[in-house]
């Protein structure tokens, strides 16, 4: 069976979510094997285990689009919100982890911080549910 081409973009996107999470925890090994207490720093631990559940959720994405009453492009674009809101969420605890700046990104945010978040929140939320619409228009 030929997925349409919205779906099958979106389970590409998770398998590079998984591959990245795969990646993601050889570098926790590598910082726990190196550490006096055996620990992987706390936002290497946290994009390990996002990448992981995004690259799942990014699954349950591609039925939804897969079975949507909506057009491909549009599944697409709502999809790849979503998508494109995982991968900055996974950069930024990668890049926290590696450079071990922060404990909390939240403490002393830098300038944009809260209003990234507002637009992930925005972002994933909204493009999820265009795909769940669609899901039900179709199925119901």
């Amino acid at each position: 069976m030929q997925l349409e081409f919205d779906t099958t973009v979106i389970v590409l996107a998770a398998s590079l979510l998984l591959l990245w999470a795969l990646g993601l925890g050889v570098l926790k090994y590598h910082q726990m094997s190196t550490s006096a207490d055996g620990a992987a720093h706390r936002y290497v631990d946290i994009a390990h285990r996002a990448a992981l559940m995004y690259s799942f959720a990014a699954l349950i994405l591609a039925v939804l689009a897969q079975f949507s009453a909506w057009s491909v492009p549009v599944d697409l674009t709502a999809a790849s919100v979503v998508l494109l809101f995982f991968v900055a969420a996974i950069a930024g605890y990668t890049v926290h982890g590696i450079r071990r700046d922060t404990e909390n990104q939240f403490v002393h945010p830098v300038p944009g911080t809260h209003v990234f978040m507002l637009l992930l929140i925005i972002g994933e939320i909204g493009g999820t549910a265009v795909l769940v619409a669609g899901f039900v228009a179709e199925q119901f």
